[in-house]
């Protein structure tokens, strides 16, 4: 498959481990198959930047894609609050984040490559206010198709790093795709905020909800 890697500099080996821990899956190289996304990573900090191709060969390599319809959104966020470090104190927020680890977590360092969401700023406000009991469920699956979020495709392990092999670069303008990036941003929260006031249905499923009746992965009511 074809990749695109963001970034303020031209990448041609990625480094092992050469990412944060903070990032959404901890360590890793992270790519996307969408070129304009990349172009949009590159420009994040509204400098010029550079979209790095990439052919990876998944052949023989252990692949957690979190979008499959065997894993729900709750493993996605039990994910992220293992890695990511500023969510909001008080509520429920910490009993949650506690929940979602004991009962949805994966490990994503027993995988050679991760498939899942990005949590860009306006998305990870989305899923702090699950975890902290003001949006239910729905609400939140629906949030997450906001702004087209789009995948990103992560290599987390040395055996993954052994299977890129880059192909060319190509300069991302800041001055086109640093506004774009701000567009859909603005567009994903105006339409959250839109979807936030309506009102829910008695059988909405909260935060509070899921652990209070225990609820597990495997339940049809997460679908």
């Amino acid at each position: 498959m074809i990749v695109y890697h963001g970034s303020d500099h031209i990448i041609q080996v990625p480094v092992y481990h050469g990412s944060k821990r903070t990032n959404d899956y901890g360590y890793g190289f992270y790519t996307t198959e969408d070129k304009e996304l990349a172009n949009e990573w590159a420009c994040s900090d509204n400098r010029d930047g550079y979209s790095n191709c990439y052919e990876l060969d998944l052949t023989g390599l252990s692949v957690l894609n979190l979008n499959d319809p065997s894993y729900t959104i709750l493993n996605w966020l039990a994910i992220l609050t293992n890695y990511r470090t500023y969510w909001q104190n008080g509520s429920i927020a910490e009993e949650a984040k506690q929940y979602l680890h004991d009962h949805f977590f994966i490990d994503p360092n027993g995988y050679d490559i991760v498939i899942g969401y990005r949590a860009d700023d306006s998305y990870f406000s989305f899923a702090q206010d699950f975890v902290s009991g003001t949006i239910s469920l729905s609400k939140l699956s629906e949030a997450m198709h906001l702004g087209k979020l789009g995948e990103q495709i992560v290599l987390k392990s040395e055996k993954s790093f052994s299977k890129i092999k880059f192909i060319e670069a190509e300069t991302a303008n800041a001055e086109t795709y640093y506004e774009r990036k701000n567009f859909r941003d603005r567009e994903a929260r105006k339409a959250y905020r839109s979807t936030k006031r309506t009102a829910d249905s008695i059988n909405e499923l909260f935060m509070i909800d899921i652990m209070r009746e225990a609820i597990e992965n495997d339940d049809p009511r997460l679908r």
